[in-house]
């Protein structure tokens, strides 16, 4: 499945140690950017655009310029920046209720465009390299090898199944502040356990059909780091954490790209129509669940699964919804 580069000097513990390296720093910032406002501030508003002014001049030749990149380096960035207006945005008057961004109904459908946009990129790019690339080659905007293949096209309609099946996000709330946590986490409620697995298991493989040089690192690691911590420390906090870490990864993949293309830690794809297959079927496969018990329950409850909120009775839901402000 992974190709570990031996050549450069790279070994199976020192790739996994590097590997949970990287999955450490990706929970440990994310943990520190969701818990203290001013490092959130820091992180998302300051470093891009120290960094954009670095990228644009004296790292033009050596960063990543393509169009993919930069649009999700970008788009996973305003999607930070929002979620911190979401949770931190309100004024307080004396005598007055406190007027908060996160209560405002127009602004819970940003996280929802947001989500659908970033997924919309990658099934746009996996219909790419099914087209364009049946034979193998190198991408035209960077110097990664692809092979194309009906995987691209069954992980697309994985990814566009994954959009629909967004629901819920009118009832999107900001997590009440604890002497454990003072966070304000944005949670979203009705984005379950179901819909998580089933969008990792798709965007897996989407690394690993179009950056199969990247997915060890871009798929596995920043995957499942803020899926544990949605699973633990971040509960229902999913989306936020995923924005959080796929905007400091992008940051450090386009400031240091030697580091996943070159050298002893950097690992490819093993390129085996086999295994792409099975990774693509399984993101659809799990994907068509997730539709499929989406529409149950829209029956079953006559409920708008976007005009309201879908899985309301069930346990997770509750007990998500019992940590929002009142």
């Amino acid at each position: 499945m992974f190709s570990f580069n031996y050549a450069a000097g790279a070994s199976f513990i020192g790739v996994w140690a590097m590997w949970i390296a990287v999955f450490g720093a990706l929970f440990g910032l994310n943990e520190l950017t969701r818990r203290f406002k001013w490092a959130g501030f820091a992180a998302f508003f300051v470093l891009p655009l120290i960094l954009s002014s670095i990228w644009f001049t004296v790292m033009r030749d050596t960063t990543y310029t393509d169009w993919f990149h930069l649009v999700k380096v970008y788009s996973a960035t305003i999607g930070c920046v929002g979620f911190w207006l979401i949770r931190h945005v309100q004024r307080t008057r004396k005598g007055q209720k406190p007027w908060r961004l996160a209560d405002q109904k127009w602004v819970l459908w940003f996280p929802a465009i947001i989500l659908a946009v970033n997924i919309l990129e990658a099934v746009t790019r996996d219909f790419q390299v099914g087209m364009l690339y049946q034979a193998g080659g190198m991408l035209h905007d960077e110097a990664m090898y692809v092979l194309g293949g009906p995987w691209n096209f069954m992980n697309a309609a994985a990814g566009i199944l994954n959009i629909i099946t967004i629901t819920g996000w009118i009832g999107i709330v900001v997590r009440k502040k604890t002497k454990k946590d003072g966070s304000k986490d944005m949670l979203w409620p009705d984005m379950l356990w179901f819909w998580i697995i089933a969008y990792d298991l798709w965007n897996f493989a989407y690394t690993y059909n179009c950056i199969p040089g990247h997915s060890w690192y871009a798929g596995f690691a920043l995957l499942v780091a803020p899926t544990i911590c949605a699973f633990t420390l971040g509960r229902g906090a999913w989306l936020q954490h995923r924005a959080q870490t796929l905007a400091l990864w992008c940051m450090f993949a386009q400031t240091f790209p030697w580091f996943i293309d070159k050298g002893p830690f950097a690992v490819a794809s093993t390129y085996n129509p086999t295994i792409m297959f099975i990774v693509s079927a399984a993101a659809l496969l799990s994907n068509v669940a997730v539709f499929g018990y989406m529409i149950y329950r829209v029956r079953k409850t006559k409920r708008n699964p976007y005009l309201g909120e879908l899985y309301t009775d069930h346990k997770e839901y509750k007990q998500i919804k019992a940590l929002a402000i009142q």
